[in-house]
């Protein structure tokens, strides 16, 4: 029974325990496209992602697949860089980085923000102009510092006091003149998860405003010639849905500028209000609009400017998740089936925390369908599960599936462009699945599938 749909009627005054999961959709087999990516459709039963089955991109490149609809990741790059026209675009390389998406976030003429000498590196091999990039972290090495300092990099965030002596020191050793920004812990508490809210003060990152060790970084950095001072940097949070929280960060953000402004008679010309932007999950998450983004932002930033007699800096916004999320979708094959009765099916893929681990490290939601093929049989709520040895080895917790799906069918689960490949690991050492990019019916790896020689590599 526990595998078919109650008919237990509305929910009472729109209000459900925690652990009550959703209702189920009155069509199993639809594609919302505020969540699916922007080519995605039905052809014969299947999915389809730019213009290819998933049953023939399984054919080819198995399972568990990541797959990135091209086009999708690009016009978003688009979306993002015509809306904040006037300013700067940032990708958030964290959200997921490889050689061929540094190549199209370089092509759309974007900025790239990169937070390692990995990230770096990845950038660099490919031609990315070093002036478009900026280097950001929260424990940056002296290593990761020289490279980016060597390499020219447009811009670098100063996170600590530690930082800037040493960016003071590599700036005398290569004669050059870094731009440096200051990110500035405002006091700003998102209304998102504890680990991905980072602008309270009791965290790792950034000058704290209230204590006044961003004054006192703004001093030490205008101290050194060799480094400019170019700006503010402000990132309050991840899966932000509205943008209240920006415009407090920015008054408080304009009040420091004003400090400087009259202790140092300097006034800088930049502001970076991060990222955060919130995409839709599941049914009823808000799909936020770019431009009305973008123009909210630049109606606060003028406005706390104006009120405290200072110009109006450009903007810099760094949206990963914004472009690279919905842009991504996840394959996989369904193994066992287990019914527990009076509670839920648990339904065991390929896969799991190794190639998607938000759900584990921040109880992350997702909507799955089965793939590759419709049907009209009963909702069964189900438990998607992976196949590692931890009970808290879930990809999606509470989700409607068909009640006739069977080991061997093909599942998808949307939304996962951003911050699933990124944090792949390879506990029980399961290789990290490939990556695919799909375009005009076409379909090429963009990263190759680990294999058992890759998780052997350097083991003596």
């Amino acid at each position: 029974m526990s595998r078919f749909a109650h008919p237990a009627g509305d929910r009472h005054a729109e209000v459900l325990p925690e652990e009550r999961p959703p209702h189920a959709p009155a069509d199993l087999n639809t594609l919302d496209p505020t969540i699916w990516p922007r080519t995605s459709g039905r052809a014969d039963g299947s999915i389809t992602i730019g213009g290819v089955d998933v049953r023939d991109l399984v054919a080819e490149h198995g399972t568990p697949l990541y797959v990135v609809d091209e086009e999708d990741f690009r016009s978003r790059c688009r979306d993002y860089a015509g809306a904040f026209s006037g300013g700067e675009v940032h990708y958030a390389g964290k959200a997921f980085l490889c050689r061929e998406v540094a190549r199209w976030i370089m092509q759309e003429g974007l900025g790239l923000d990169v937070c390692s000498a990995g990230e770096l590196a990845v950038a660099l091999s490919v031609g990315f102009p070093p002036e478009r990039i900026t280097m950001h972290g929260n424990n940056k090495s002296f290593a990761e510092l020289e490279r980016a300092v060597e390499a020219g990099v447009g811009h670098i965030v100063a996170d600590s006091f530690e930082e800037i002596a040493r960016l003071g020191f590599l700036a005398d050793k290569y004669g050059r003149r870094p731009q440096v920004m200051i990110r500035v812990t405002v006091g700003v508490e998102a209304h998102t998860h504890e680990f991905i809210a980072t602008a309270h003060d009791d965290q790792k990152f950034g000058f704290s405003l209230s204590s006044g060790a961003a004054a006192e970084a703004a001093r030490r950095i205008l101290a050194l010639p060799q480094l400019e001072l170019v700006g503010l940097h402000s990132h309050i949070g991840s899966q932000i849905t509205d943008t209240a929280g920006f415009e407090v960060a920015a008054g408080r953000l304009a009040k420091l500028l004003v400090q400087i402004k009259d202790e140092h008679d300097v006034v800088l010309p930049e502001l970076d209000l991060g990222g955060g932007y919130g995409i839709p999950y599941v049914d009823g998450d808000v799909a936020l609009d770019v431009k009305e983004i973008a123009d909210s932002l630049r109606e606060i930033v003028s406005k706390v400017a104006g009120n405290a007699g200072l110009p109006v800096p450009k903007l810099t916004v760094e949206p990963g998740r914004g472009i690279a999320g919905l842009a991504g979708v996840t394959l996989y094959e369904v193994g066992t089936i287990k019914d527990v009765e009076g509670l839920r099916t648990y339904v065991s893929v390929d896969g799991g925390m190794s190639d998607n681990l938000r759900t584990a490290l921040y109880g992350a939601e997702y909507t799955a369908r089965l793939a590759s093929r419709e049907s009209a049989a009963e909702p069964m709520l189900s438990r998607m599960v992976g196949k590692h040895c931890e009970s808290g080895d879930i990809v999606v917790r509470d989700l409607w599936l068909p009640g006739d799906l069977a080991p061997g069918d093909l599942v998808a689960v949307a939304g996962t462009g951003a911050y699933c490949r990124s944090l792949a690991n390879n506990y029980n050492y399961l290789p990290k699945p490939a990556v695919v990019a799909v375009k005009d019916g076409a379909s090429r790896v963009i990263v190759r599938r680990e294999t058992e020689d890759d998780l052997l590599r350097g083991q003596l």
